[in-house]
């Protein structure tokens, strides 16, 4: 899939901020991180095996290697990873079956998963698309927050 940016700031808190990503940030904080992330992303229970995660705290980021069931699958974890503070890139390295890739949107102050449903697909009432293609980390389709990057599938 390739790599993915976020924003640095927004995102899950998972892990304290200056020991997670310092330029000298130690291999065990680093590791720690990781293992915060992987733990972050099976969670989501997207049916990925042999999942492998790695981050770099100085530059904010994270390595993911193993098997998807499906392009969805790859593209919910690489957002998973990407929406945790601290992380500022997601290296996707997961492999899963070819599929039409999705685009993504970065959620800016004021964005309704209607008014994004509009911009890419013409039709507000289809923010349920987007809705359902970003959980379980979306909880409910009013709860998006800036700086988040969602998955913006393309429509069947």
């Amino acid at each position: 899939m390739g790599l993915l940016s976020f924003i640095k700031e927004a995102g899950e808190k998972l892990f304290g901020g200056s020991s997670a990503h310092a330029a000298t940030a130690p291999a065990d904080a680093n590791a720690a991180a990781a293992a915060a992330i992987k733990t972050y992303i099976e969670k989501q229970n997207l049916g990925l095996t042999n999942l492998a995660v790695t981050y770099d705290g100085a530059s904010g980021k994270v390595t993911l290697a193993g098997a998807a069931p499906s392009q969805e699958a790859s593209e919910k974890a690489a957002l998973a990873a990407g929406n945790v503070a601290n992380v500022t890139d997601v290296d996707n390295n997961l492999t899963a079956p070819a599929a039409d890739p999705a685009q993504y949107h970065d959620v800016v102050k004021g964005d309704t998963l209607s008014a994004i449903s509009k911009k890419y697909y013409g039709d507000a009432n289809k923010y349920n698309a987007i809705f359902e293609a970003n959980k379980p980390m979306l909880s409910h389709p009013d709860k998006i927050y800036p700086g988040q990057k969602l998955r913006i599938p393309p429509l069947k």
